[in-house]
C-alpha cells in the first residue's frame, strides 16, 4: 500500500467514526449491481459507459435501421418503394425520437431530416 492510498484509507475511517456518512442515499441498503453476465468481458466498460450515459441499446438498433433505410431511399428508384421506405423511416424516426423524449433528451431530428430532404429534392 503506497503512502497517498494509506492517508485516503485513514481519512476514509476517521469519516465513518465521526458518522459522516450516516445520511448518504441508501446507507445500510445493499447495492443494486447490475447483471453483465451476457455481455462478452472486452464489452462490459464500454456498455457501462454507454450506460451510464443514457445511451440504451434498442436506441442503438434503431439508430442503425434508420441509417440503413435512409441508405435503401438514396439507391432507390422505384416510387412505390421509395413511399414505402419513407414511412418506415418516419416510423422509425417517432419511436426513437419518442424514446429520447422519455429521457427528456430535446430532440428535433426529424425537423431537420425533412430539411435535408427539401435540399437533396432541389439538388438533384
Amino acid at each position: 500500500m503506497d503512502f497517498s492510498q494509506s492517508i485516503s484509507e485513514e481519512r476514509i475511517r476517521k469519516a465513518i467514526e465521526n458518522g459522516e456518512f450516516d445520511h448518504v442515499p441508501g446507507y445500510g441498503k445493499p447495492l443494486k449491481l447490475d447483471d453483465l453476465s451476457a455481455i462478452p468481458e472486452e464489452l462490459r466498460m464500454a456498455y457501462t459507459v454507454l450506460k451510464n450515459a443514457g445511451y440504451s441499446p434498442e436506441e442503438h438498433a434503431l439508430r442503425q435501421e434508420m441509417m440503413s433505410i435512409e441508405s435503401l431511399l438514396k439507391a432507390c428508384d422505384d416510387d412505390d418503394q421509395r413511399l414505402g421506405l419513407q414511412k418506415k423511416l418516419n416510423e422509425k424516426m417517432l419511436r426513437y425520437n419518442s424514446m429520447l423524449s422519455k429521457r427528456r433528451v430535446n430532440t428535433n431530428s426529424s425537423i431537420f431530416k425533412n430539411y435535408e430532404q427539401k435540399i437533396n429534392n432541389k439538388l438533384f
